[in-house]
């Protein structure tokens, strides 16, 4: 049975709770802005500040506050994935580089869509963010398990179209 004593105190709790994650989230953003913008000056110190809370406010509107906690398990095999995708994006950005340093610029821009086998929406964003790391591609948009994306050659589309990418972030996620 709750008290009204006991209520008040569980709502106090939550309260104290909500406001020191608050304060955590405030000041890791704000020292990161600090440290990305490198700069100290007055008016960029205040848009710095107003760009944080813009960034919490949001946030907040997008319930990106909840208590109910997200536990992504992903264990060790991003260090699996890790080495392959860096392999690729040096492999990509050698490509990239003898395109524009070819007089002809051989690029032939092409759209594909990609299905994503991916089970969680974490799969599907690590899956498009690792296709725009990649030089030469990027990812235009994300719907369910459909992914948009921007090849600079056809070449660059036929590599992702083998599916690979996509295989490699699918056994990310197994088991979480």
């Amino acid at each position: 049975m709750t008290t009204a004593r006991t209520h008040r105190f569980e709502m106090h709790t939550y309260c104290r709770v909500g406001m020191i994650r608050n304060i955590i989230t405030f000041t890791a953003l704000a020292a990161v802005w600090l440290l990305w913008s490198g700069r100290q000056e007055t008016n960029l110190l205040v848009f710095g500040f107003l760009s944080v809370l813009l960034v919490m406010g949001i946030s907040h509107r997008m319930d990106q506050f909840s208590d109910t906690p997200r536990v992504y398990r992903l264990g060790l095999r991003p260090l699996l994935y890790a080495p392959w995708l860096l392999k690729e994006i040096v492999k990509t950005n050698i490509q990239v580089a003898l395109i524009i340093l070819n007089p002809r610029l051989p690029i032939a821009p092409c759209l594909i869509r990609l299905r994503a086998s991916q089970s969680t929406d974490l799969g599907r964003v690590i899956y498009a963010n690792s296709i725009t790391f990649t030089p030469g591609t990027i990812t235009l948009d994300v719907r369910d398990d459909i992914i948009l994306v921007h090849n600079l050659t056809q070449e660059m589309a036929d590599d992702l179209l083998t599916n690979e990418m996509d295989r490699r972030v699918t056994r990310l996620e197994r088991d979480t």
